[in-house]
């Protein structure tokens, strides 16, 4: 069967049946009909959670990681890291930064955690996560990477940061199940005190 693209736009209604559409160069013309994450919130699928959280530890200390901490418990889901986001009420007296960091080897809840301030489902009155987060817990094995997301100064509050409060990252990090995540410290930031969050989507395997 010869497949054919038509150059310029296609009026149609619903139940219509179109070739695809090309430019005036002949190249396939895609045009986005909802926003990035439209599908997977509506499916249920995407949640957010959020820690206050005081002196984020260095990633590469187990005990008292988080910020908040997502452990996938699940043994049918993938958990796939969409943005992340602060917000600082106290400052910091050791500079460095907030990212993305986590581990294998999580065959069991973490220990020593504590319960987090907010998890939801993006779609409101969804369904619970598969994936179980909390404020902070320590993992069996500290964080072996590290992904800077969010600088931070001494600076006082009234010291403009410079930064956005919320980072997309676009499904750049996969949390398979026994695994977890956390928002960490590049160091041990002192008196810090934030607002924290980890937006992801759980995908089945």
């Amino acid at each position: 069967m010869l497949s054919e693209i038509r150059t310029g736009v296609i009026t149609s209604s619903d139940g219509g049946v179109n070739p695809g559409r090309s430019d005036k160069q002949g190249a396939l013309v895609i045009t986005q009909g909802h926003g990035d994450y439209t599908e997977a919130s509506v499916r249920q699928n995407l949640f957010a959670a959020q820690a206050i959280n005081t002196a984020p530890v260095i990633y590469t200390t187990a005990a008292g990681t988080g910020g908040p901490l997502i452990w996938n418990g699940s043994t049918s889901k993938n958990v796939n890291i969409i943005g992340a986001s602060i917000s600082i009420s106290v400052v910091s007296t050791v500079a460095g930064s907030v990212g993305l960091t986590g581990n294998v080897g999580q065959v069991s809840a973490p220990g020593s955690t504590t319960a987090i301030d907010s998890v939801r489902n993006l779609y409101l009155g969804g369904s619970a996560p598969a994936a179980t987060a909390y404020r902070v817990g320590t993992p069996t094995n500290a964080g072996d990477f590290f992904i800077p997301l969010f600088e931070i100064s001494t600076g006082a509050l009234t010291v403009s940061f410079g930064f956005p409060n919320f980072i997309d990252v676009n499904g750049i990090l996969t949390i398979p199940p026994g695994s977890w995540c956390a928002l960490a410290g590049s160091a041990t930031l002192t008196t810090l005190q934030a607002r924290m969050s980890l937006v992801w989507e759980e995908i089945p395997i």
